[in-house]
């Protein structure tokens, strides 16, 4: 089992910055835990952002993000971070930490498929 809440969203002007943070409790060790970051906009299917291996130290990031966006991942405090840099009007949406349960060696995951427990979401606004 694993709970997940999100923070950091908000209101930013485009060409700014946000981090989001994802801190993760329930029974099931943080290092048992493969992570990701996805998206959703208004009237879009959600999207996949970032992934992260279960120690943390294998990344992967969509195009879109690309150069841009940061994903970490903190097994000593439980922690997932997203650090978006130069965001767009695009970059718009709710973005949701994920969490897959006991990933096999140090793979990366890109469905929301693949993912087992998700936060709430925050709400991240990009303006122009």
């Amino acid at each position: 089992q694993a709970q997940l809440v999100e923070s950091g969203g908000g209101l930013v002007q485009a060409g700014g910055s946000l981090r989001l943070s994802c801190a993760a409790s329930g029974r099931t060790p943080f290092t048992n835990l493969a992570m990701g970051w996805f998206r959703q906009a208004p009237g879009k299917e959600r999207e996949f952002v970032a992934a992260m291996d279960w120690t943390g130290s294998q990344t992967a990031h969509a195009d879109s993000v690309k150069g841009r966006f940061t994903s970490s991942k903190d097994n000593a405090k439980n922690m997932v971070y997203l650090q978006m840099n130069s965001l767009k009007p695009e970059d718009t949406a709710v973005y949701y930490c994920a969490a897959k349960l006991f990933p096999p060696g140090r793979t990366l995951w890109y469905s929301i498929n693949d993912y087992d427990y998700w936060g709430q979401g925050t709400q991240v606004t990009v303006s122009s």
